[in-house]
């Protein structure tokens, strides 16, 4: 049977607040996600979605893609609105 712990509610706000003991590990500030499942609530430390995607399984996989170098990661500059000389915001000491 697992370790049973009791934990005391109160009011923090216009919220009630559960107060859990230091013995369960639960870091301060961690985030958790709370589910209520016929009468019980779940506790869970929250992890949110994987933000980046996974692109190793398609790797290779379309023809006549390849790796860009180093030599062809570069960008010709674009033009900015101060760099013209008639722009309103611009300083006519450069």
């Amino acid at each position: 049977m697992a370790k049973e712990y009791r934990a005391k509610v109160f009011k923090s706000g216009n919220s009630v607040a559960l107060r859990l003991p230091k013995a369960l590990g639960i870091a301060e500030g961690a985030e958790m996600t709370v589910r209520e499942d016929s009468g019980k609530f779940i506790f869970e430390p929250y992890s949110p979605a994987p933000r980046k995607i996974d692109l190793t399984g398609i790797y290779g996989s379309i023809p006549g893609l390849k790796l860009l170098d180093r030599e062809d990661r570069v960008f010709e500059p674009s033009p900015r609105p101060w760099d013209d000389p008639s722009w309103p915001g611009g300083s006519e000491e450069r």
